[in-house]
């Protein structure tokens, strides 16, 4: 029903929707706040704490004499600093449109999906950027790549990074996060077939589980990304490119979420609960010169990395992908 006041009216009801539908979004491959999860703030800027490398791998004296103090550390968190940004996309729907397709669809619903998509897509590709940034977390090439069937050990590279992990900074990582492309070579690998099948006798070269994956590397969760992007101008024949890198996976110690800090973990993303509370805000306001109604769908935020030293990044693990090589299609 369009409205008479150009005024933005805030409207909790699609609010529920584009939120509903930013959680369906994980299983459509937008992994990025299972990455870097939310924390809530009520400032939109301020420090957060960072957790120093070293911290947890102290050895110390501890026996304790009578009459004697205990032994106590004396080490601090370090701190950066997170700056909420607004970002945010709108659609129009003309009356007449609105009019005419009711019959088929909710214009305002169709509208709302369309705007959230917008903005997932951006702050999936913020995430990616942040988190797969070989400039700020530890590296290292994989010793054949993955789309090489006969000669790549997934596994091999796999177990050298956790032994990196373990040797750096005293973790044990429990995520895999890696594009489906890269999942899908993993899954076509000699030397993975080889291993799983003692398992899993049934297991179909190519099209392994999500589980059966999990047992082989030996880890608590694999996140597949498979968020993809026109980069074509417009009016051009489109070329669809991955969010995530094809040439890189991350092995990495993800935070469980919640409204703890403390915990030895990648990074989080800041939301100014003030401003956009929910993480998603959904809004409405009618634009009477073009007869129709905005619809508005925005967030603030601020994606950070918190310990960097709880992630680890293996390179070239696809031969003849850029980190994001597109497809063309007509």
């Amino acid at each position: 029903m369009p409205r008479t006041s150009s005024e933005a009216l805030l409207r909790p009801d699609l609010g529920c929707l584009a939120f509903e539908y930013s959680m369906s979004a994980a299983s459509q491959g937008f992994i990025g706040r299972q990455v870097l999860p939310p924390f809530s703030t009520a400032l939109q800027s301020s420090v957060y704490p960072v957790i120093e490398a070293g911290t947890f791998l102290e050895l110390a004296e501890t026996e304790r004499a009578a009459r004697a103090a205990y032994a106590r550390g004396d080490w601090q968190f370090g701190d950066d600093h997170y700056f909420c940004k607004e970002n945010g996309w709108e659609e129009p729907v003309d009356d007449q449109e609105a009019a005419l397709f009711k019959n088929y669809f909710d214009a305002e619903v169709v509208a709302v999906k369309r705007a959230t998509l917008m903005v997932l897509r951006s702050q999936e590709r913020r995430v990616a950027h942040k988190v797969m940034d070989t400039a700020k977390i530890t590296n290292a090439p994989v010793a054949k790549a993955w789309n090489d069937y006969a000669n790549a050990d997934p596994l091999a590279d796999v177990v050298k990074a956790k032994e990196a992990f373990r040797y750096t900074v005293g973790l044990k990582p429990n995520a895999l996060v890696l594009d489906e492309d890269v999942l899908r070579h993993v899954s076509m690998c000699a030397a993975v077939m080889e291993r799983v099948k003692y398992t899993s006798p049934n297991a179909i070269r190519g099209e392994l589980t999500i589980e059966q994956l999990k047992a082989y590397f030996g880890v608590d969760n694999i996140l597949v990304a498979g968020a993809v992007y026109n980069s074509a101008p417009r009016n051009k024949d489109k070329k669809i490119e991955t969010v995530w890198p094809l040439d890189k996976v991350l092995l990495a110690c993800i935070s469980s979420g919640g409204q703890d800090l403390k915990e030895p973990a990648l990074g989080r993303t800041f939301v100014w609960e003030e401003d956009a509370p929910g993480e998603l805000v959904t809004e409405q306001y009618r634009e009477e010169q073009t007869r129709g109604d905005i619809y508005r769908v925005r967030q603030n935020t601020d994606e950070c990395l918190q310990f960097p030293g709880a992630g680890y990044i293996l390179t070239g693990v696809t031969t003849g992908h850029s980190a994001n090589d597109g497809f063309d299609l007509p």
